[in-house]
């Protein structure tokens, strides 16, 4: 195996797995603020390391280190420790796997050898996806029956009963879809769905099948448990559900396998159904013909980019009353010298590929560096609406979850293959 050869497997399990991972801090820090946003208010930020706060940042190193340090209890009257143990390894395991067939970019062609961008590169496509989140349900039955809590056991069987209501129709729904790609291969649904259709909007999952777009969505947050869809723990039934007799880096592990699973969901909400990695109008193949020009017109937007970020970041990171000495303002300088000249790395490295390595295997690379950050980009927007959701929507009662599941989810996709398949055939 040469050189290069290692180097790309390294970034393929960097990305694959570092990048869930890191993401974690990135969605606390987002669902923290955005529920301040929305609910009118600071947020965190008191938290600090010699008065640099971070926008927030620095309050999760704080958990992080307060549920490290805290006190692990196992209650003495689980006779199940083995399981008890086990459940929150299977929940957090299951959302990082689940990440692993998801396609991060295109295929990197160098050297006559093509270098598939996934974490393990495999054909299962959209099936791994569906086994491995159906898997992780068993970590939370497990939890809620091991603790021996009545809470515990009713949080589970609720989890339980969600994810058959809900795994139903978010298949049905990807039947629908599978009619429109004719394959189950994530890269080749990618591929598909960088065509233009009439010759101008992008062929996007959510333009074919809006339908199935919705009921995937919406079976995706029930799948993930989150807000409305949070009836497995919630607070005001049954203290906190399934986990409820967790302390520590276990209980810590539930929180951390939540926010994996959000980026997971996200990453195959936009794979699926928003272009994946692609560029709207700029396929893999127009990007390498176009490399020159592309890095030329980042070289400009990049620094109008960073100063309206900065310009921005100085006028609200401030007190919100007149301080002499106000430390957030001296903490923005700082961070703005440390942008600019994250800035001045980027445009010396886009310099020195201008310069000395433009044409060939570079062309590539960079694109797919470019496609690496859009499809982080989109999927961070997507877990925007996933923050946006739970701090705007009401938690539903349990009948209602199960009715919106079975007697409207359901029909409507059963309805969507019908007519996916009819149009389908009438077109062929």
């Amino acid at each position: 195996m040469s050189q290069l050869d290692i180097l790309l497997v390294l970034l393929r399990v960097a990305v694959g797995a570092f990048v869930p991972l890191c993401f974690i801090a990135v969605l606390v820090w987002l669902e923290r603020r955005g529920a301040a946003f929305f609910q009118d208010r600071a947020g965190p930020n008191r938290a600090n390391i010699f008065g640099f706060r971070a926008a927030g940042l620095v309050q999760n190193a704080a958990d992080g280190i307060k549920l490290i340090f805290k006190e692990d209890v196992i209650p003495g009257h689980s006779a199940h420790k083995f399981y008890f143990v086990l459940a929150p390894l299977i929940v957090f395991f299951c959302a990082l796997v689940s990440f692993a067939v998801v396609p991060f970019a295109d295929t990197l062609v160098l050297e006559g050898k093509q270098y598939i961008m996934q974490g393990i590169p495999m054909d299962l496509g959209i099936l791994w996806f569906l086994a491995i989140t159906g898997f992780a349900v068993y970590g939370i039955i497990l939890a809620g029956w091991s603790s021996h809590n009545k809470y515990g056991v009713l949080g589970a069987l609720r989890a339980s009963a969600q994810v058959i209501s809900y795994e139903i129709p978010m298949g049905l729904a990807l039947v629908s879809l599978l009619v429109v790609y004719g394959t189950i291969n994530l890269n080749e649904i990618v591929h598909f769905q960088g065509k233009l259709l009439f010759g101008f909007i992008p062929m996007w999952g959510v333009v074919l099948q809006p339908l199935a777009a919705v009921i995937f969505i919406v079976s995706a947050f029930a799948e993930t448990n989150r807000t409305p869809f949070d009836l497995a723990e919630g607070e005001s039934e049954l203290v906190a559900g399934f986990h409820v007799e967790y302390s520590a880096m276990k209980f810590a592990l539930f929180f951390m396998g939540e926010y994996v699973a959000m980026f997971v969901s996200s990453s195959i909400i936009i794979t699926l159904f928003f272009g994946g990695y692609q560029i709207p109008w700029l396929s893999t193949e127009t990007l390498v013909a176009y490399a020159k020009p592309v890095s030329m017109l980042l070289m400009g937007l990049v620094p109008v980019a960073a100063a309206l970020f900065c310009g921005w970041m100085m006028k609200n990171n401030k007190s919100h009353y007149d301080r002499p000495n106000d430390p957030r303002v001296r903490e923005a300088k700082v961070y703005r010298i440390i942008i600019w000249m994250m800035v001045v790395v980027v445009e010396a490295v886009l310099v020195g590929y201008l310069l000395y390595a433009a044409g060939g295997a570079a062309d590539r690379i960079l694109v797919v560096l470019l496609q690496i950050v859009t499809f982080l980009v989109k999927t961070f927007m997507m877990c925007f609406v996933y923050v946006w959701v739970r701090w705007t929507l009401p938690r539903f009662r349990y009948d209602q979850l199960q009715l919106l599941g079975w007697k409207m989810l359901l029909p409507l996709a059963l309805l969507n293959i019908f007519i996916t398949s009819a149009v389908v055939v009438a077109l062929s």
